[in-house]
């Protein structure tokens, strides 16, 4: 007896790598500029929204981690630009965050992630910071191969982002903290199912929707 995989990839080979984020800059601008420059400006407006979203945070009694709409973006960002420019908006995300206060709750510096007082001192939160590159890197690359054109394959996408964030940043927290796996669940994930179920509905459904409107616009496929 064999059993049928479903094949990884979700559109035809010629529209592999193609995602929601390259429709987005218009047509008759997209042709006076580079594509470099467009991959520029679609990185550096990822890292702006991960940024704004960083600061609609909610702080959790007992937790050191509150809760924010990164996650809505990054999943967004991861999406929306694919692989290459997931990663690097996210990145850009991170880097920034070590001089400019665009971290959750207004912080900033790479202590946030990590330092050295003798000894490696990891940041609470750094795990998430982390973790949202890892996100936007799998959300991007399953974006190339079609999984956001279709509502199941937009929300197992994001479900698969969200679940690698907690899979840096809860063994992050606990390392961090000095807790226990059962105390890492119930301060860095119970918190957040409710808000991160929504926030990934939301990411989930708003690429399908794009497609469609996409697909209604004559000359743009």
């Amino acid at each position: 007896m064999t059993i049928a995989i479903p094949p990884l990839a979700r559109v035809p080979v010629d529209q592999r790598g193609i995602t929601i984020g390259d429709f987005l800059v218009p047509i008759r601008l997209g042709e006076r500029i580079s594509p470099l420059l467009r991959h520029v400006v679609l990185v550096v407006l990822g890292a702006l929204l991960i940024a704004l979203t960083a600061n609609i945070s909610v702080p959790v009694p007992g937790s050191p981690v509150p809760v924010t709409g990164q996650t809505f973006a990054v999943l967004l960002v991861g999406g929306a630009l694919g692989f290459r420019r997931g990663i690097a908006a996210t990145l850009l995300y991170v880097v920034l965050g070590l001089f400019l206060p665009v971290y959750a709750e207004h912080r900033s510096g790479v202590a946030t992630i990590a330092s050295w007082d003798g000894h490696l001192v990891l940041g609470a939160t750094g795990g998430y910071l982390v973790g949202f590159i890892v996100a936007s890197a799998m959300v991007g690359r399953l974006a190339e191969l079609g999984w956001d054109r279709r509502l199941g394959g937009a929300i197992a996408a994001m479900a698969i982002g969200n679940i690698l964030i907690y899979v840096v940043g809860v063994p992050w927290l606990m390392a961090a903290t000095g807790n226990d796996l059962s105390w890492g669940i119930a301060h860095g994930v119970t918190p957040f199912l409710v808000g991160d179920a929504l926030k990934l509905a939301l990411a989930a459904g708003a690429f399908p929707i794009a497609w469609w409107l996409v697909g209604r616009r004559p000359g743009e496929r």
